[in-house]
Order: structure tokens, then sequence, then C-alpha cells
């Protein structure tokens, strides 16, 4: 059987509380069979990003249980990381020229939610929110490989004279930031995107694309600041973190400010990318009467609301993000990606990316250690497998 270079975790091998990252391993090259195999493609990965899902997984953050059980389910002990990918396809299953046109030698990102397309939800064309998805990279072997088998339903063309590899492989991420950016019309609108991470910093690109008129980022993190104001937010405001004993504390100065700003109204839409309690409460206070306050960031246990019943009387809208629209938001991110004369591309590439200098990392000599000095430095490292 032939193998293959990959990023692994094993529960045969260690514990998922008692380690940290992930282990350069051999495994078996996917194959393909009969059954549900004929509608998949096998994909050689050439470039992989590296997004905060797989930050989380790193540290033993977040997705373990997801990881655990589905191995367990799966009767394996083994996962293979990674979901966001650019890559050719190199075989495809019987019925997959046919159903869905992709052949041998088509270049694909793909979707990593992939759907039943069976349950409510999938029925009524919300695919996003699907019941019984599994993720790529999680609770299914993912693209941190050599291969990966994918089903074609998920995949993605994608036209490398418009759009470099690079870019490509982070189609999925910046499909985040789309969706947020589209829960609301936002021409002409101020935005205040609080947490100026990768999605964030997505956020401010797409938020110009789309027409925004003025966009205020709020981040901690002064490299990230400098980012967002070479990506076009108006100002970047630093917030005064909220007390250790009572972390869902806003900042009323970082209140005071934005109000002043919006001549006294206060923000059109305000995006949290970053999931905190006090950066919640802060978007929630920095919306204006008849506001929309979008939520993407993710934490996990409960969160407190400063005076809700504001958002009641002064009729905020909350809306709550995951995933993309599939694939209305990956047509969205076509758009904006493959247009050369708005920018977005080449500011991906040029800022988020750093040029490739230090975030491109070379699968075949990649080094555990050293990747954590990379995802210091960086805010999107991408994986090199055969670019």
């Amino acid at each position: 059987m032939a193998t293959m270079r990959a990023l692994t975790f094993d529960t045969s091998r260690e514990s998922w509380e008692g380690s940290k990252g992930m282990v350069v391993d051999r495994v078996e090259v996917p194959t393909l069979g009969e059954g549900p195999d004929q509608s998949c493609c096998i994909v050689r990965v050439r470039y992989a990003g590296f997004c905060g899902t797989d930050r989380g997984i790193w540290w033993r953050k977040s997705m373990g249980d997801m990881v655990l059980s589905s191995l367990a389910e799966d009767g394996a002990t083994k996962r293979t990381f990674g979901h966001e990918l650019l890559g050719e396809i190199v075989e495809v299953g019987s019925k997959v020229v046919t159903k869905y046109g992709y052949k041998v030698g088509d270049m694909v990102s793909t979707e990593s939610h992939v759907v039943c397309g069976a349950c409510y939800q999938c029925r009524l064309g919300e695919f996003h929110v699907c019941a019984n998805d599994r993720i790529i990279g999680v609770s299914m072997d993912g693209c941190f490989a050599e291969y990966v088998k994918i089903p074609a339903k998920a995949l993605w063309p994608t036209d490398l004279s418009k759009i470099r590899p690079e870019v490509a492989a982070i189609q999925e991420p910046f499909g985040n930031a789309v969706h947020a950016c589209q829960i609301t019309d936002l021409r002409g609108k101020t935005v205040a995107i609080l947490g100026t991470g990768t999605i964030g910093l997505f956020a401010v690109l797409i938020a110009r694309g789309m027409g925004a008129g003025k966009v205020i980022g709020i981040e901690p993190d002064a490299r990230h600041r400098e980012l967002a104001s070479r990506l076009g937010c108006d100002e970047v405001l630093v917030p005064t973190p909220a007390p250790k004993d009572a972390p869902w504390t806003p900042d009323p100065a970082l209140r005071e400010r934005v109000f002043e700003l919006t001549d006294g109204v206060g923000v059109d839409v305000a995006m949290d990318m970053a999931g905190f309690e006090s950066s919640v409460n802060n978007a929630v206070r920095l919306a204006r009467r008849g506001g929309h306050i979008v939520l993407f960031g993710l934490r996990n246990g409960d969160t407190r609301i400063a005076d809700f019943h504001r958002i009641i009387m002064d009729g905020k809208q909350l809306h709550g993000v995951v995933g993309r629209r599939l694939f209305q938001t990956w047509e969205v991110t076509r758009s904006l990606l493959e247009n050369t004369q708005n920018g977005v591309q080449d500011a991906v590439w040029d800022v988020i990316l750093n040029k490739g200098q230090g975030t491109i990392v070379d699968a075949a000599t990649f080094d555990p250690a050293a990747f954590e000095d990379v995802m210091a430095r960086h805010t999107k490292p991408v994986l090199r497998w055969g670019g």
C-alpha cells in the first residue's frame, strides 16, 4: 500500500488533553472504491491554508469533542487535519464526470462542510447549517497531506489564470468573511470590525469592496492594527481589557470614541470576529439603534450580555454566522478575488500573506517547533505540499 506524508493526531499514540500540535506521519494514500466513493475525487494537494480552527486544534483549545467522537464513530484512531486547499484532481469516481463535471487535471478548492443533503435544513437549501455535516480535517480526513479524498459535491473549480495559487488555497476562510459581510447591505454604511485576526482582516477588505462608507477596526494587538490600517480601516482603536473578575464588561471609552466617529449615532453594523465576552458586549454597545450585530467569533461556555434589555428597546438585530452559504458565498468570493480592478486579491497576497515571505511553509520539511514560531509571527500561514 502506497503511503504519503501527513499531519495527524492518533489516539493510539497520544491523548488529546496531554498533547499539542500535529505529528508528521506516514499514512496510506486514499483510494476510490464503490458506493459513496463513486461520487468522490482524489485531489493532489498543492497548497493548504492553516486557519484559526487549526490553531485551536494545535493548542487543544477546540474541536476535541468532534475529532474524538468522529474517530470513535469511524472505528479509527488517526485523523489527518486541514480543510483549506488548492489542489489538482488526479482521480475521479465513476459518477463524477457525468454528475458534477469534474475531470482529472482540474484545479479545485473545496467547501469544508460536507453536507448530507437530506436533513430539514438541506431540503430548505440552508446547507451551511446542515444537521449532519462532516468537516474536512476535523470529522473526516483532511488536506494536510499529499493527497486527500473529497466528495465532488464539496469541490469548487478554480481558474489559476485569474487567481494566484496561494490565494486560491484560502478561499474557504475568505468566504467566512464574505458570508459575515453579506448578512446586511453594507453600501454606504458605517461598520465596526471587532477583532482583526485573519477573518477580521478579510472582512475589512470585503466591507470596503462591498461599498462600506466607513470601516472602524477594534484590535488589541499592535501588529494586527497595522495590518488593518493597511487594508483600509479609517480608524483602528484599542479596546481596554475587561476586568478579570468581570470578563463580560464592555469598554465605555471605546463606545465614546466610536460615537464621536459616527456623529453620536453608533455604527450601522458591528461585526464581532473575536468571540470574547467583552468583545460581544462592545459590539452590542457600538451598534446604533436599529443596527445590526454580526456574531462570528467563537468561544465555548456561557456569555453574559450587559444591559440585555437595550437590544430589545433599541431594536438591534443579532445575526449568528457560520461557514459559507453553499454555493452563493463562493460565487461572491470568486467575483471579489478575480476582479482585477478592486485590488482585493493583491491586498490578500501583499498584506495578509506578506507576499509569501515567512508565510509559505514547505510541508516536505515541516518542523512542529519551527512552525509554532511561524504561527506567532504571521496571521495566515500556508503549507506548500506540491506547489
